[in-house]
């Protein structure tokens, strides 16, 4: 096992690699499906420029990253400029390898939630039990699917700051399965920081954290435990957004981080929503319609998931975290591969799944039309972005009918397992068949 799994990190290495230093980088980086403007790397490497040369780089509407993200991409570009491709190839592998340590001790939890209910199931669940092959080969299938998904790919060959982002989302996910406050908050932090949306799994993790410390119970103990969580992670963010304080003596940055990524004033195409209804508003509606579409993207989703999945805060993590991917207002190719990867932890839903097929073909069609499309749009000049809105709708429509799916196949799971397969249909016996 392990030897195959080293074998699948040189061969993404090796993809990543040639890719990177191939003539298909710059066509790469320049598709609007995987840079925007808050990840591109021209970007961050002109307000690199800038800074060197004295001049404030958020004094015009260019630079979009953090004051302590510009000191560090700086410190990137200027002392390892020839070896920015490994930087980004090891960082997507290091992201690869936090999410298989992941997968590996949510199997272990997995394996011991099963023992310790197992008296509580019905009689005639075995076929639902979690198998002992599926719990060893989940973590493997997990690394996989980051090392491999084209999107994964993509984002890291066009050197967009997702693959850091991502990174830190990866040691987030980690220490949050192991039950570690302080270093969860600070990764948690720090991806807040770059891009504001993370806040939201401070939800699963205060959980999470509370359960690991043995708080199974919403009783006093375990409410101190989610508030100690949250208090850890403000004083880390307010500590982040002190020193970018330090860095620039002024508070103009947070209008050019996060308030560009709440006003959406960019609204050049990517697979998103927001630019499309944007463009098409009159003004005077765009503060309703920013409100709905940002709490629609951040908020609405936490509570409501957050009471039905409190027993499984994996699932909620990664349920947010794919809610974001579709709804932040400049998402990327590679935000949605992230949580992508997270799917082989459920394999055991996936008998229960319906819409598998639908979903798949959904997502092999839109990634081929939508560089298609946007030929036509932009250089034929035969389309409008009616097309390309319409293909990124389709994209959007595939995900939440994929989050959909595997949330009702939780549930469907969980019934059968407590309740048996067997039903009752118009008085008489049925059975549940899993194909």
């Amino acid at each position: 096992m392990a030897i195959l799994l080293y074998l699948e990190y040189a061969v993404a290495a090796v993809i990543r690699y040639w890719l990177i230093n191939s003539d298909y980088r710059e066509t790469i980086a320049d598709r609007v499906e995987v840079s925007t403007p808050l990840n591109s790397w021209k970007k961050v490497t002109e307000g690199v420029h800038l800074r060197d040369e004295g001049v404030d780089p958020y004094a015009g509407d260019l630079f979009h990253e953090s004051p302590l993200g510009l000191v560090a991409y700086g410190w990137l570009i200027r002392g390892l400029s020839s070896w920015l491709g490994p930087v980004f190839v090891a960082c997507d592998l290091a992201t690869a390898h936090l999410l298989y340590c992941t997968a590996r001790c949510y199997m272990a939890q997995l394996r011991e939630r099963q023992a310790r209910e197992r008296c509580h199931y019905a009689t005639d669940c075995e076929a639902l039990l979690l198998k002992e092959e599926g719990l060893e080969l989940a973590p493997v299938y997990v690394a996989s699917a980051y090392l491999f998904n084209p999107y994964n790919v993509l984002s890291c060959v066009g050197m967009t700051t997702t693959v850091f982002a991502n990174l830190c989302l990866a040691a987030t996910f980690l220490f949050m399965v192991q039950g570690r406050r302080l270093p969860c908050c600070f990764f948690l932090a720090v991806a807040t920081l770059q891009s504001l949306y993370p806040a939201v799994l401070l939800v699963p993790a205060s959980i999470y954290v509370a359960r690991q410390a043995g708080h199974m119970r919403l009783d006093r103990q375990a409410l101190s435990s989610a508030c100690l969580t949250c208090l850890a992670f403000l004083a880390m963010l307010g500590a982040l957004l002190w020193a970018c304080w330090r860095l620039t003596r002024s508070w103009d940055f947070l209008a050019e981080t996060y308030g560009f990524i709440l006003n959406v004033p960019d609204l050049r195409p990517n697979i998103g929503l927001f630019w499309y209804f944007f463009t098409e508003m009159f003004e005077h509606f765009r503060p309703l319609f920013v409100c709905a579409f940002q709490i629609n993207a951040a908020a609405l989703y936490a509570a409501s998931l957050a009471l039905r999945l409190h027993a499984e805060p994996m699932l909620l993590a990664a349920s947010l975290t794919a809610l974001s991917a579709v709804f932040r207002s400049y998402p990327g190719l590679g935000d949605v591969g992230f949580y992508l990867a997270l799917l082989p932890m459920w394999k055991h839903l996936f008998n229960y799944m319906q819409q598998g097929f639908v979903v798949g073909c959904f997502f092999l069609i839109t990634s081929v039309l939508a560089p298609i499309v946007w030929h036509l749009w932009i250089y034929s000049r035969s389309a409008n972005a009616n097309f390309y809105f319409g293909v990124t709708l389709a994209f959007a429509t595939a995900q939440i009918f994929l989050i959909t799916d595997i949330l009702f196949a939780y549930i469907k799971r969980e019934f059968s397992l407590y309740h048996g397969l067997r039903r009752e249909l118009n008085g008489k016996p049925a059975k549940l068949v899993l194909e």
